[in-house]
């Protein structure tokens, strides 16, 4: 019997099969301005000296009583903070700051160094909103690098005590299979690497929540990558969540009371 060959590449292309894909930038774009617009918030903060070093932080009416962090996605390769201001809205609704950083893109930088990056913003950010529990959201290569940050050379300092839950939406949890795509170049990925920057392979800090959030329509290698993070994390939580795939299952960010907003924050 002939072996099956997979497409690599295909396994893990969204746009082909979401409708209307190519519409998904401006619109993300002309949410998060008219979100900016609505509640202004301190933007452009630095974190390191690189032009994309910088987090945008939005404060809500009251004390905070906690800070989000988001991290976005992109395959470390495209967009930044400015796409996804919107995401803030469910935080502040609970009375919580939100941080959305941008950081330096491969093949200017490796993945370890974006790793780099976002340990810098989340330990700055949280130096900024100094009380309360710290939440991580991130969405695709945003949830790698969110868990990222409890694995065991995440070295987060101060910040890395008050983590309180940790959510890697639509994640890439082990790497490997991307090396046999045509992005393992321009990322900068080997064996080593691949392995290194794997959150599947490692062990999490025991003591954070995780929930591993994905849609159910996104294509099977994404919901693949959130179960075996959810695997092999003991504890962590799984939901895959109906009816939305990999571009439209972070709306529930924007959204106060959706059940992924729910799923992040309460109890907090």
């Amino acid at each position: 019997m002939q072996a099956e060959t997979v497409d690599w590449d295909d396994a893990y292309a969204n746009a082909p099969y979401i409708p209307d894909s190519e519409t998904y930038p401006a619109r993300l774009t002309a949410a998060a301005e008219a979100f900016r617009a609505a509640v202004p918030g301190e933007l452009d903060c630095p974190y390191g000296e690189h032009p994309r070093q910088r987090f945008d932080l939005f404060l809500p009416e009251a004390e905070p009583k906690g800070l989000m962090v988001f991290v976005h996605g992109g395959y470390w390769m495209r967009f930044d903070k400015s796409f996804w201001s919107h995401m803030a809205k469910s935080a502040l609704a609970r009375g919580f700051a939100a941080v959305l950083p941008s950081y330096r893109l491969a093949p200017e930088v490796t993945i370890p160094e974006i790793t780099a990056d976002i340990r810098a913003a989340v330990a700055a950010a949280a130096a900024r909103v100094p009380e309360g529990p710290l939440v991580l959201a991130g969405h695709s290569a945003g949830g790698h690098l969110v868990a990222r940050m409890l694995c065991a050379d995440a070295a987060l300092g101060a910040a890395a005590d008050r983590i309180a839950r940790v959510m890697p939406i639509s994640l890439i949890s082990d790497l490997r299979p991307l090396l046999k795509t045509q992005m393992a170049g321009p990322l900068g990925l080997d064996a080593d690497s691949a392995a290194a920057e794997s959150p599947a392979l490692m062990a999490p800090r025991a003591d954070v929540p995780v929930h591993v959030w994905v849609g159910a329509d996104e294509r099977p290698a994404f919901v693949d990558q959130a179960r075996w993070l959810a695997e092999a994390w003991t504890g962590a939580a799984l939901t895959v969540d109906p009816g939305h795939h990999h571009f439209n299952v972070i709306d529930g960010l924007a959204q106060a009371d959706s059940p992924l907003a729910t799923a992040l924050f309460d109890g907090l």
